[in-house]
């Protein structure tokens, strides 16, 4: 690793320790030439996918307008923050372990449905509408049964599973 101040190669690591999300690697590392100390971040380099819209488009992956979609689903709901930034991270991490180069919005779109299914059920049913298009009472009524059963089956935890309904 070049050493930032006098651009020598030689540096050497005084102390490595994880990050606290687990993800990363965080350096100490001292100059052999001038001495001068420094930090370096070390992270696996995956790339995004890029998303396929549905009319054929393909653009980088954009956080921002995934944000905007949740926010709007959770407008006025009892999600906290770290919630969502929970959501924004599974689907991230999906997006990057997938292999995929392209992957379509619909899939995306599903991703997103999967983690407010688990975490709000009126945030889920919001995003549902907009994303499959409603366009009558009819079809929010079949998607709220489907949710209802489904509940009535079982929850889904983070990684889809199914696990037992609890008792209140």
């Amino acid at each position: 690793m070049r050493c930032p101040f006098c651009q020598n190669e030689d540096t050497r690591v005084i102390d490595s320790r994880l990050t606290d999300d687990r993800d990363a690697v965080r350096r100490r590392r001292s100059c052999e030439a001038c001495g001068e100390r420094f930090s370096t971040l070390e992270e696996a380099n995956l790339k995004l996918p890029f998303i396929i819209k549905s009319n054929g488009d393909r653009e980088h992956y954009d956080e921002t307008k995934l944000v905007r979609g949740l926010e709007r689903a959770l407008e006025k709901r009892p999600v906290e923050s770290g919630q969502i930034e929970q959501i924004l991270h599974r689907i991230k991490h999906q997006l990057m372990t997938s292999g995929e180069r392209e992957i379509d919005a619909r899939q995306v779109g599903e991703m997103v449905m999967q983690q407010l299914r688990d975490v709000d059920q009126v945030a889920y049913v919001r995003f549902a509408s907009v994303y499959r298009s409603f366009q009558d009472v009819d079809a929010f009524s079949d998607e709220i049964k489907r949710l209802q059963a489904e509940t009535m089956r079982g929850r889904r935890d983070s990684r889809g599973k199914v696990t037992p309904k609890r008792k209140k």
